[in-house]
C-alpha cells in the first residue's frame, strides 16, 4: 500500500490533536479537538481555517493557451452580454468542470487569469497530472506551456464572515488590499510568478496570492504560499483578533459545510456520466436563456443529447440522522426504487421550524434558534422530482425520509462584499 502523502503541515496537525485520515493520497486532518461540530458552526459564524494543501495547481502560458481553455473547459472564459464577448479580465477566475468526448466529468476546477496568457488552474487532491495529460492530449501543437505543481505549493482556506477581520491584522496595506475585491476574484503571486492587481503581502514581507473564493458557501479566502512558508502564515492567522479565535477545521466540516451549500465533490456527486439533469448547469456555458451554449467545447455536444435521463438533486431532512451512501437507494412516495445516494452529510447550522429552513446565521430566525442539523445532500435518480417531493433514503440500518429542495443553508455569506474596513 502506498504511504499517504504528508502536507507541508502534517505535524502541526499531530502536534495539536488533529484526528487524521487519508483523503485522495493524502494524510489530512478529519477534525481537532473541538470536533467537527464547532468547526462548522465557526465558519457559518465567525470565521476557521483549513489546510487544503492536498489540492493541485497547474500553470498554463502561452498565445495559445486561451484557445485550449476555452475548448477543454466548460465555463466559457469571457463575459458574455448579449452580442457581445470580452475575455475575463486579469484577477477574475471561473469554476467549471473538464470534460470527456461523452460528457462525462474528468474534473472540476476553477481557471484564474493571472495576466495576458498565463493562467492557473486548481484541481482536486491526485488530479494535476491527470488534468495535465488530458490537457496535452487536446493541445494539437501550438504555444502552450503547462506545468504541474503538484506538492510544490501550499494553500490554505480562511473562511467565515469574519474572515476579512482576521485579514485586517495579518496583511501588509490591509485596507488596500480589500477595499475592491469581489467574488471570484484574486490578488498577488505566486512564488516567481506574474504580480496581479498588485502584490499582497504578510506583514512579515511574505508574498501570497490572495483569492476571494472557498468551498463552504460561507464569506472567506483560499491562501496560496510556497511550503516552507506556510507553517508561518498557518499560525498568523490562527492569532487571536480582539475577541475572535480562529479556529483549525478539519475535512469533515469541510464536507458538511460543502453539502450544506450546495456544492458537489467531484468524482461522488459528479462523475462518470454526463454532466447534465443536476444542480451545477451554473458551470456550463448557457446564455442568458438557459437555452443554447455560448462556445463549443468539449464534451458539449453529448450533452445536448437528450437521451441521458438520469437526475441529481438536493435534498434536505427533517433531523441530523444520515444513511451511509454505500449500498443505500432512494425510494418514491409509493415504495419505488429509482435510484441512489451519492452524498449524505449533516449541516450542523440549520433546522427546520414551521415549513422552513432556518440556519444559525438567518437573519429573521425564531428567538432562541438553537439547530440540532439536519441531514443533506445529493441524490441521483432515475425520475424527475420536483422541490418539495418527498423520499425516502434506505440503508442497511434504517429509512429517512427527506425533502427535494433547491437551497439546503438558507442565508450564506460567500457572495457578500467586503465590509468596510475603517
Amino acid at each position: 500500500m502506498t504511504p499517504a502523502v504528508q502536507t507541508p503541515l502534517s505535524q502541526w496537525h499531530l502536534q495539536n490533536g488533529a484526528h487524521m485520515g487519508t483523503f485522495g493520497g493524502y494524510a489530512m486532518p478529519l477534525w481537532y479537538p473541538a470536533g467537527a461540530r464547532k468547526e462548522h458552526l465557526a465558519v457559518v459564524t465567525t470565521a476557521g481555517l483549513f489546510d487544503t494543501s492536498h489540492m493541485s495547481v497547474i500553470t498554463l502560458s502561452g498565445r495559445d493557451t486561451y484557445d485550449l481553455l476555452q475548448y477543454c473547459f466548460s465555463k466559457d472564459l469571457r463575459i458574455v452580454k448579449g452580442t457581445a464577448r470580452t475575455p475575463l479580465p486579469t484577477g477574475k477566475c471561473a469554476y467549471g468542470v473538464f470534460l470527456d468526448e461523452r460528457g462525462w466529468v474528468i474534473d472540476d476546477a476553477i481557471v484564474y487569469v493571472r495576466q495576458a496568457e498565463e493562467y492557473m488552474v486548481v484541481v482536486n487532491a491526485g488530479m494535476g497530472r491527470v488534468v495535465c495529460d488530458h490537457l496535452k492530449r487536446h493541445q494539437k501543437g501550438g504555444d502552450v506551456r503547462l506545468e504541474d505543481h503538484t506538492n510544490r505549493l501550499a494553500k490554505l482556506d480562511l473562511q467565515g464572515p469574519s474572515s476579512a477581520r482576521v485579514l485586517l491584522q495579518a496583511l501588509d496595506q490591509p485596507a488596500a488590499v480589500l477595499e475592491t475585491f469581489p467574488y471570484f476574484s484574486f490578488k498577488g503571486s505566486l512564488a516567481g510568478g506574474p504580480i496581479t492587481n498588485g502584490d499582497v503581502r504578510l506583514t512579515d514581507g511574505t508574498p501570497i496570492l490572495l483569492s476571494r473564493t472557498g468551498y463552504t458557501g460561507e464569506f472567506g479566502f483560499e491562501i496560496f504560499v510556497p511550503p516552507e512558508v506556510v507553517e508561518n502564515v498557518w499560525r498568523a492567522l490562527l492569532k487571536p483578533v480582539g475577541d475572535l479565535t480562529v479556529i483549525p477545521c478539519g475535512l469533515a466540516a469541510r464536507d458538511s459545510l460543502r453539502v450544506g451549500a450546495g456544492l458537489p465533490l467531484s468524482h461522488q456527486d459528479i462523475g462518470a456520466w454526463p454532466f447534465q439533469n443536476n444542480p451545477w448547469s451554473f458551470a456550463l456555458p448557457y446564455d442568458q436563456d438557459k437555452t443554447a451554449f455560448t462556445k463549443p467545447f468539449l464534451g458539449g455536444d453529448a450533452l445536448e443529447r437528450p437521451a441521458f435521463h438520469e437526475f441529481t438533486y438536493a435534498f434536505a431532512g427533517f433531523d441530523l440522522r444520515k444513511v451511509e451512501t454505500d449500498q443505500s437507494r432512494v425510494e418514491d412516495a409509493g415504495g419505488r426504487d429509482i435510484g441512489t445516494v451519492l452524498t449524505c452529510a449533516t449541516d450542523m447550522a440549520i433546522d427546520r421550524h414551521g415549513d422552513r429552513i432556518y440556519s444559525i446565521a438567518s437573519p429573521d430566525k425564531p428567538t432562541d434558534f438553537s439547530p440540532k442539523g439536519l441531514c443533506c445532500g445529493f441524490v441521483k435518480v432515475q425520475s424527475p422530482l420536483s422541490t418539495g417531493d418527498i423520499v425516502t433514503l434506505v440503508d442497511r440500518r434504517r429509512r429517512i425520509r427527506v425533502m427535494i429542495t433547491d437551497n439546503i443553508r438558507p442565508n450564506r455569506t460567500a457572495r457578500k462584499p467586503i465590509p468596510p474596513m475603517g
